[in-house]
């Protein structure tokens, strides 16, 4: 039997080079379904390996109103900025408490002394003999008026200290706000540990060491707090308070306080009790006197009850005594320093105020020349 020649493979319709390649490309494709299907078996997870994703789109970034500094806190010796009240209140009550908790760094606990005014300071020079020699244990913020243009002299410890402020108006629920304002700027400076409220009416009655030693070591904040029969206190509560305020719950108070720091921040992050003051409390109910004094005793917490600023109500009317030049003397001092008892720390002291109103500008000569002996300090 002859052999038969095997007809030719019938040709490719494809050039030799292309075939090739076609053949590779099918290759790498069959290898990556099963490799894929046994990653899918053996962990899913693996498959994002194998799959292109786009990625989420970038945040966009904060606004520049956001960006104050280190850390999100102001630049040393810069309290101005341009935030909203709404960005500052969120800001100051995201920042640590840090109360009880030491820092990862070295950090002097500082007192911030909180201003609110209606322009200038005419006891500029008594304060600065106060704050003379103790850089770096406090701090100073002013509100002002925005309609006051007069500004501290260049050196002056309340250089450059006025922090952003609105119009403020008596017994309106703007002078709250304006505290609010005065402790979240100052609670962006993280070594802020008291913080006291002061008027431009107001005077320190002891030296700076021993204000400083009082407010750092007490185990209490010390916000006059109280509940009274009567018009002007329990006669102030308005029932569309509650339930978020009760009528057994309303307290009573000075407006001056001072508070530490977990306070502070509390006092600017509620969003529970101040709306409630906000909508209620008007005048013939005064926010300023029943806000704090009825949120200390609702937070439960550690509280003296009293106020740190000596004031003279024995006159009687909507206004304390207000003492002029002839008034000032050295016995008077010496009644505001130690002439009441109460309990500091769990121990009874005559040293009860710290702090005094509501003096005139014509007193200054004469607490100037009895600053020395009188107060401890100048």
């Amino acid at each position: 039997m002859k052999n038969q020649q095997l007809p030719p493979p019938p040709s490719s319709s494809l050039p030799p080079h292309l075939l090739s390649r076609f053949l590779l490309v099918l290759l790498g494709v069959s290898a990556g379904i099963i490799a894929s299907s046994y990653l899918d078996a053996f962990h899913p997870s693996y498959r994002s390996f194998f799959t292109a994703t786009t990625p989420p789109p970038s945040p966009p970034p904060p606004p520049a109103s956001a960006r104050v500094g280190l850390r999100g806190f102001l630049e040393p010796g810069s309290v101005m900025h341009d935030m909203t009240d709404e960005e500052l209140l969120w800001r100051a009550s995201m920042l640590p408490l840090a109360t009880g908790r030491p820092a990862p760094f070295r950090r002097v606990p500082k007192v911030a002394f909180l201003f609110l005014t209606r322009g200038p300071l005419p006891f500029a020079p008594l304060w600065e003999k106060f704050f003379a020699g103790h850089d770096g244990l406090y701090s100073i913020y002013v509100h002002a008026d925005p309609s006051s243009n007069q500004s501290a002299p260049p050196g002056s410890v309340f250089s450059g200290r006025r922090v952003p402020s609105k119009v403020v108006k008596w017994g309106a629920l703007s002078m709250l706000e304006a505290e609010r304002r005065l402790l979240a700027n100052a609670l962006l400076d993280y070594s802020n540990e008291r913080f006291v409220l002061l008027s431009e009416a107001c005077i320190p009655l002891f030296s700076f060491p021993e204000v400083y030693s009082y407010l750092v070591n007490s185990s209490t904040t010390f916000v006059e707090s109280y509940d009274a029969p009567g018009s002007e206190a329990r006669g102030r509560y308005d029932r569309r308070m509650a339930p978020t305020v009760k009528l057994r719950q309303w307290r009573k108070g000075s407006q001056w306080f001072e508070v530490d720091r977990q306070l502070a921040v509390e006092v600017v992050a509620d969003g529970e009790y101040f709306p409630v003051f906000a909508e209620f409390c008007k005048p013939s109910c005064y926010v300023d006197e029943h806000y704090l004094p009825t949120l200390v005793g609702l937070r439960r917490r550690r509280n003296a009850g009293r106020s740190l600023t000596w004031v003279d109500w024995s006159a009687g009317g909507p206004h304390p005594t207000r003492f002029w030049r002839p008034a000032v003397t050295n016995k008077l001092l010496e009644q505001m320093r130690s002439g009441g008892r109460c309990s500091y720390n769990g121990r009874n002291t005559t040293m009860c105020f710290l702090f005094a109103r509501k003096f005139l500008p014509s007193a200054l000569t004469r607490l100037l020349r009895f600053a020395p002996k009188a107060l401890g300090f100048g």
